[in-house]
C-alpha cells in the first residue's frame, strides 16, 4: 500500500510541474475518429513563410463540438523522420492562424492539423510541405581604402532590404584564425566605417554581415583586404661635431619622403637613457649652444610625415661635444726678490695662446682677497704689489683663442718676510708653499741669523 502511495504521489507531481511548466499534453495513443467533425483546411494564400519562421491561414472551424486543434509536424531531408509528431496545440477554435517561429533557415518541413472534440478527434488534414527561405544575403558591393595612417576604412552600398536593421563588422588578420566582430552600425543607409588604432605597415582583412530587426543574421560578404601606412624611413645618416666652443651642431641626410613633414630632433646626457625632444625643424641641420665647455650629448632624429607617423630614430644614435678646456700650465718656480714675487711656468697644451693668474691673500681668518692678472702672454709673472709679512696663493690658468680657460694649475703658497726687505724664497719644482721668514742682525755677529717658524706672529698673517 505504501508503494501504490507513493507511485500515485510521484504521478500527480509530474502532471503539476508539466502544468507549471505550460507544456500541452500529448494527444492520447488511441485515437476515435469521428468522421463528422471537420477538416482544416488552408485557404487559397493560407501558407506564408521567412527565413526562420512558417505562418498558416485556415478558413474558421464553426462546429461547436470541436474544443482544439493539434498541429503535427516533421522535418524533411536527411534529419526527416517517418511520420508526423504532435507539436502544438491550439487552445481555441475560434482561431485561424498558427505561426512556428522556431525553424531554420533553407530547411523543408511537412505540416498538418487535426480539430479535437471533447473524447474525439477528426480527421488528419492534408499534409503541406513548406521550404523556408535562405539566409539572408550581405552587402552586394564592399570596399576598403589602404594606406591609412594607423586606421583602415571600409565602405559598402546599403542593403536594398528594409528590413535590415544594423551591420556586423568583423575583422581577422593573417595569423588569426577566425574573424571577430569588431563593431556593430545601426542604420540600413549607413555605408562606412573607419578601424582606428591599427599597427603600423599591416594588413587586416574584413568582412560584413547585416541583421534584421527579428534578429536574423545573414551570411558574410566578401572578404577585403586593407594595409596600413608604413612609417617614414629613417635618416641614414647623422654627424655631430666636438671641437666647437660652447656649442654642437649636428646635421643629417635629408629625407626624400614623399609627404614629409618635420623633423624630430631629441638629445641625451646618455646613450641608454631617455631621449627629450629639443626641436622640431624643416631643414637638416642644428646648432646646439651649451654654455659648459667639454659637454657630452647623444642626438637622435626621426622623420616624420604629415599624417603625423614618425620613423624610428633609436637604431641611429650620434655623439657630439663643445671644445673641452685646455689643458692646465704647470708652475716650475716660484721666489721672493727684491721688486716682489716672481712665478714661472711652462704651457702643456698647443691650444693655449694667453695665461691668467689668479693669486689669493688671506688678511684675517674670515677674509680672503682675490686679484686676477689677465692677458699675459709670458711664461713668468712678477706680482709687485705685496706686503711684508703676508702669505699669497698662486694659481695660472691658460686661455685659447676662444676665450676658454683651462683647468686651473697646481696651487703654490709663499709667505713675505715681516720687514720691509724682499729676500729670495726657496724653490721647488712644482713649489707647493715657499715660507720667507723675518730676519735678524746678530750684534754678536756679522752673519744674519733666521728667526724658527715657531717664535714667528701668525696672526698678523
Amino acid at each position: 500500500m505504501k508503494l501504490l502511495n507513493l507511485s500515485t504521489l510521484c504521478a500527480v507531481s509530474l502532471l503539476i510541474l508539466s502544468g507549471c511548466q505550460g507544456i500541452s499534453p500529448l494527444p492520447k495513443k488511441k485515437i476515435i475518429v469521428d468522421s463528422t467533425l471537420p477538416v482544416v483546411t488552408l485557404t487559397k494564400d493560407g501558407i506564408m513563410r521567412d527565413m526562420k519562421t512558417v505562418a498558416f491561414e485556415w478558413n474558421s472551424v464553426k462546429d461547436p463540438r470541436v474544443k482544439e486543434i493539434y498541429v503535427y509536424k516533421r522535418i524533411l531531408g536527411k534529419k526527416a523522420s517517418n511520420k508526423l509528431d504532435y507539436y502544438d496545440t491550439i487552445d481555441n477554435r475560434f482561431k485561424t492562424h498558427y505561426l512556428d517561429a522556431n525553424d531554420e533557415p533553407n530547411t523543408k518541413y511537412s505540416y498538418a492539423f487535426r480539430v479535437v472534440a471533447k473524447d474525439t478527434q477528426g480527421k488528419l488534414s492534408e499534409t503541406y510541405d513548406v521550404s523556408t527561405l535562405p539566409v539572408l544575403q550581405s552587402v552586394s558591393w564592399i570596399h576598403s581604402i589602404a594606406g591609412l595612417p594607423r586606421s583602415a576604412k571600409i565602405i559598402w552600398r546599403p542593403h536594398e532590404n528594409q528590413r535590415v536593421e544594423s551591420y556586423i563588422i568583423e575583422r581577422k588578420t593573417f595569423e588569426d584564425e577566425k574573424f571577430e566582430k569588431i563593431a556593430t552600425l545601426k542604420g540600413r543607409l549607413n555605408a562606412e566605417y573607419i578601424d582606428e588604432g591599427l599597427a603600423d605597415n599591416a594588413v587586416y582583412l574584413y568582412r560584413i554581415r547585416v541583421k534584421t530587426y527579428d534578429g536574423i543574421v545573414s551570411t558574410p560578404s566578401q572578404i577585403v583586404k586593407s594595409v596600413t601606412k608604413a612609417l617614414p624611413k629613417s635618416v641614414v645618416y647623422i654627424s655631430a661635431t666636438k671641437d666647437l666652443p660652447k656649442m654642437i651642431k649636428i646635421d643629417w641626410t635629408a629625407s626624400k619622403q614623399k609627404d614629409f613633414n618635420q623633423y624630430y630632433l631629441y638629445r641625451a646626457n646618455d646613450i641608454d637613457s631617455s631621449f627629450e625632444l629639443i626641436a622640431k625643424l624643416y631643414n637638416n641641420k642644428y646648432t646646439d649652444n651649451i654654455d659648459e665647455d667639454g659637454k657630452v650629448y647623444f642626438y637622435r632624429v626621426g622623420v616624420v610625415d604629415k599624417d603625423g607617423l614618425e620613423s624610428e630614430h633609436d637604431k641611429n644614435t650620434i655623439m657630439g661635444m663643445t671644445l673641452p678646456k685646455p689643458d692646465a700650465p704647470v708652475i716650475t718656480g716660484i721666489k721672493l726678490i727684491d721688486s716682489g714675487v716672481e712665478l714661472s711656468w711652462k704651457k702643456t697644451d698647443p691650444r693655449i695662446k694667453s695665461f691668467m693668474i689668479v693669486r689669493k691673500n688671506r688678511t684675517s681668518w674670515f677674509k680672503e682677497t682675490t686679484k686676477e692678472y689677465k692677458n699675459i702672454f709670458q711664461n713668468s709673472f712678477i706680482d709687485k704689489n705685496i706686503n711684508p709679512g703676508s702669505a699669497y696663493t698662486y694659481t695660472v690658468f691658460g686661455v685659447d683663442e676662444n676665450g676658454i680657460v683651462s683647468k686651473p694649475s697646481t696651487e703654490v703658497k709663499i709667505k713675505t718676510a715681516d720687514s720691509n726687505k724682499i729676500v729670495d724664497g726657496e724653490k721647488s719644482e712644482p713649489i707647493k708653499e715657499v715660507e720667507v721668514q723675518s730676519q735678524k742682525t746678530d750684534t754678536k755677529s756679522s752673519k744674519e741669523t733666521i728667526t724658527p717658524a715657531q717664535d714667528l706672529d701668525l696672526n698678523e698673517i
